[in-house]
Order: structure tokens, then sequence, then C-alpha cells
């Protein structure tokens, strides 16, 4: 099925980049990034996130060429299960089938049974401009889904990692961290490019930014969260959105970003926070008027009274023009 992604079909193959030993980003259409991170164990490894619908048969040809033909996760591990990371995980679990985990906080979302907090496509930028137009469906993966357990800190299959809980853009979003190398896998809490720019989402041009603008849903866990990352002080980053960045310049980057998070100056959720619970929304404040709509609409009577107006006047009266009297022969 066609969707407003499908307008980036045409750019350049997907690259792999390095993140640290073991941890390979894959980019799909140049602004949506998974990742391959191995075990420990040879040949073994998981998956965190599956990018946009449409993408398993990538992200297949990926792992066989990073690892070897055939090649399966031990599972997968959502972020968050906005689209353009849960898009393609039922039919990549169903090939390999293996199991999807997620925060229990998600399971709502990802199981049919709640919607998230609506999107603000008011809050300013192109990407609230582009979400408008962003489909709202997402695949029920009750089937597949998991719950991690929320009482053990430990990352299922990578031992060596932990995982965090980042909300504020999805209610159970998380994040990974590897101390050993302080390595960061920082999902959608922030971007390491200028996500509210789509020119530079899809260059890839690296900064430590905000992400999500106009999908997050409470701005004060939001910053938190982003707090809460920039304490660990990374070495090598790789987000939901972005390229790789690492050295002095991550962590860096990140404290940057906690110490001056960005609230936007309006939006349905600056003054008030949409909350959620374990069964999905709770409270929603009132949408504020999105103007776009509205004068599209006027346009659109513009060009429909423009077209009546043409029709009723000049071109009925081409219409009633009478044929002109035949000239008189002369004798």
């Amino acid at each position: 099925m066609l969707s407003v992604f499908s307008c980036f079909s045409f750019l350049a193959p997907t690259p792999m980049d390095t993140v640290a030993a073991g941890v390979t980003q894959l980019r799909i259409q140049r602004f949506v990034n998974v990742y391959f991170v191995e075990t420990g164990t040879p040949g073994e490894w998981v998956l965190i996130d599956t990018g946009l619908p449409g993408s398993a048969k990538t992200i297949i040809a990926a792992a066989d060429k990073l690892f070897y033909p055939g090649s399966h996760p031990e599972a997968i591990l959502l972020t968050h299960g906005h689209l353009d990371h849960l898009g393609s995980a039922k039919e990549l679990a169903d090939h390999w089938n293996v199991p999807v985990i997620a925060h229990p906080l998600e399971l709502p979302y990802l199981t049919g049974k709640a919607q998230y907090p609506p999107r603000d496509p008011t809050v300013g930028g192109s990407l609230a401009f582009m979400s408008r137009f962003f489909p709202k469906h997402l695949p029920n993966l009750a089937e597949r889904v998991q719950a991690l357990n929320a009482d053990d800190p430990s990352t299922p299959h990578l031992m060596s990692w932990r995982w965090l809980h980042v909300p504020g853009h999805a209610p159970g979003q998380l994040a990974f961290f590897r101390e050993a190398d302080r390595t960061l896998l920082g999902a959608d809490a922030f971007a390491t490019c200028h996500h509210d720019s789509l020119p530079a989402v899809l260059l890839g041009l690296p900064k430590i930014s905000r992400a999500g603008t106009p999908f997050n849903y409470d701005w004060e866990a939001s910053r938190h969260s982003v707090q809460l990352l920039a304490d660990l002080e990374p070495k090598s980053i790789g987000c939901g959105h972005g390229p790789v960045i690492t050295g002095p310049e991550a962590a860096a980057g990140l404290r940057a970003l906690a110490d001056n998070y960005p609230v936007p100056d309006h939006g349905r959720y600056v003054s008030e926070a949409a909350r959620t619970d374990a069964s999905g929304v709770e409270h929603l404040p009132p949408a504020p008027a999105d103007k776009l709509p509205v004068q599209a609409a006027a346009i659109g009577a513009g060009i429909l009274l423009a077209g009546a107006a043409w029709f009723f006047t000049g071109g009925r009266r081409r219409g009633r023009q009478q044929p002109r009297p035949p000239r008189s022969k002369r004798p």
C-alpha cells in the first residue's frame, strides 16, 4: 500500500555504519534507523526496531550480508511502537519466527487496544507539517509481542546492556546503554540530526537535537528523559533518526541539549501533557485549531467558486452565442 513515505523510495542505497563493537546502524530511506546488536555469542544477535512498513526485505538482506545467509535474530526489541519503528515488525517476526519485545506500557498500542496521544501538527516545523499526512493505522502485534520485565533493568539476550525508560515521546519508550564502552541507542528521546527539518534529516547532517516534536505528548517527561541519558556521558550514539555520532561531541552535544532543552512556544501539549496509564491514554488536553485544513478548504472553495463563476458567466455566454446569418451572395 502506498503512503506518504513512498516519496522517499528513490533515495540512495541503504547504508550501514558501525556505532561501536558489535553494533551496526542500518539507515532506511535515509531518515529512519534500525540496529543489529550482537549478543556476545558468535552468530547471535538481536534487531532493535524495524523501520517503516515495507522495510522487511531490506533488513533481511542487510542481516544476510552482515552475518550469513539465512541469519535470524534471537528477538526483535522495539524502542516504541510508532509506525517508523514498528512498521515491519510483524512481517519480520513471522519470517524469522522470533518474539517482539517491548515495554509493558507500549502493549496497549501494539495490540490494537489503544491509540497513542494524537500528533500535534500545530507545533511548528516541517516534520509537524508532514505529520498531518502520516498514516494512523498500526500493525497489530498481539500474536508476537511480549512484555519486557519492568523490574529487571537488564536487556533480554543482551546481558551487557541495560534498558532505560525514557517516556515523553511514547509512554513505554526505551533506550539501551552498554556501560563497558558507553554506547547509547537513544530511540526518539532525541535525534542525531535536526529532526524538525526534513532536508536536514534527508541529508544526514549530524546534530544532536530535539526529536519527534509533533509526537511528543509530555514535554516535561521528554526533557527529563534527555537529562537522564545525558548523565550517562555516552561515547557513541545512535538514535531513531540521524547519523552515528562518536567521540567527545557525543556527550557534549547531549549535555548541551539537556541543559537547554527547547520546548516549543505553542502546541497542544506545551501547557498540559497528555496522561497515559497501563491501559492507554487517560486524559488529553483540548486540541488547538489547525489552520491548515481551513486554509486548504478556503482555497478549494475559492477554486470551485471561480469555476462556477466562469461556467455561469463567460462559459454559458459563449455557449448561448447564436450563429451568424450567412452572408448574402452578390448578384
